[in-house]
């Protein structure tokens, strides 16, 4: 099994926002097949990859979701001068500005400009940059050369390479939530003697349909959502804005914008980690959301738990996380699995 670092990194590379999730699903089915013969899998419509991991010891149904889409744009139009009009998926305009990035199957290098400022009006520079206002320049002169290499439709992922830097800090592009995969990953591969599913789901950044139809179709009993959540420990930031900070381990939630958390399932979580002196935290306010929102209410509904791993700029072409969190986070993962089959 690789080492979660190592996880990580080979998710990272992969491009894949929502609706393009294939790179990602082929990766993680081909390292589950080659990691275990028992785990069975199939790919529902949606594109969801469904793994079952058979257990001896009986317990609750347990389903695990981790979204595999990242933020990114979609390609919507070509402009006379070449240039690449875009929708974005999950993401603020606000970051998009100068941004390296990648277009299309072939990975067409691209950078996202705006009219420069001494073009800008009094109203313009005083506004929020609008994606309206931007556009992907890949060094085409004309609408036909663009056309030779890039469509309307085209995903487009950011260009930024996964590293290790500082104590223990990961830097890349979709660590939300190639991370929540990750950590699925090595679960599944774990031998832990319970029955689990885990679902590798598509859509989470473009409003949770993946999610939405695989907790229909996995029916459970309780839902554990293993995500990625912001940490606003930057400077500047207000002591009550600041939600959660990296290397204070990982986030369980009590509640978001789209959630009430099981209570039970909340205590018991924290009551783990005390016992183990493993660190965690809760998201010391109620916003954003996760898949928890569809999952829970699927069906006969279920009591839901979220896992997240604190990252730092999320939803952006550049995040950042600890690699201490990540590695308490699956530390109890695995600690809670058998609780929580007891229930």
């Amino acid at each position: 099994m690789k080492h979660l670092t190592e996880l990580a990194r080979s998710l990272c590379e992969l491009r894949g926002i929502s609706g393009d999730e294939a790179r990602v699903r082929e990766f993680i089915a081909g390292e589950l097949q080659g990691g275990s013969t028992r785990l069975s899998m199939k790919t529902d419509p949606l594109g969801n990859l469904i793994v079952v991991k058979p257990g001896q010891a009986p317990g609750k149904k347990i389903v695990l979701f981790a979204h595999m889409d990242e933020v990114g744009l979609i390609v919507s139009y070509l402009t006379d001068g070449g240039l690449l009009k875009f929708h974005p998926i999950g993401i603020d305009p606000l970051v998009l500005h100068g941004r390296r990035v990648r277009v299309g199957e072939g990975g067409v290098p691209g950078v996202i400009g705006a009219k420069v400022w001494h073009h800008l009006d009094s109203s313009e520079r005083d506004a929020a940059l609008k994606s309206e206002g931007l556009a992907i320049d890949i060094g085409a002169a004309t609408r036909e050369e663009a056309a030779a290499v890039v469509s309307p439709g085209d995903a487009v992922t950011f260009d930024e390479p996964f590293c290790e830097f500082g104590e223990g800090m990961l830097l890349s592009r979709a660590l939300d939530n190639r991370l929540g995969c990750a950590l699925l990953m090595r679960l599944l591969l774990s031998d832990c003697p319970w029955e689990l599913t885990g679902v590798f789901t598509t859509g989470e950044e473009s409003g949770l349909s993946g999610a939405t139809a695989a907790a229909y179709a996995t029916a459970p009993e309780i839902s554990v959502i293993l995500e990625t959540t912001t940490a606003g420990d930057v400077d500047g930031a207000p002591a009550d804005k600041v939600v959660c900070s990296l290397g204070h381990g990982p986030v369980v939630s009590f509640a978001d914008k789209g959630t009430l958390y099981d209570r039970g399932l909340f205590s018991l979580a924290f009551d783990t980690a005390k016992r183990l002196e493993i660190p965690v935290q809760t998201k010391e306010g109620v916003y954003g959301g996760n898949e928890a929102r569809a999952v829970s209410r699927a069906g006969a509904g279920s009591r839901a738990l979220a896992l997240s791993v604190p990252c730092r700029y999320l939803h952006s072409g550049s995040t950042v996380a600890a690699l201490r969190d990540l590695e308490n986070a699956e530390r109890l993962l695995l600690a809670l699995i058998g609780p929580l089959a007891a229930l």
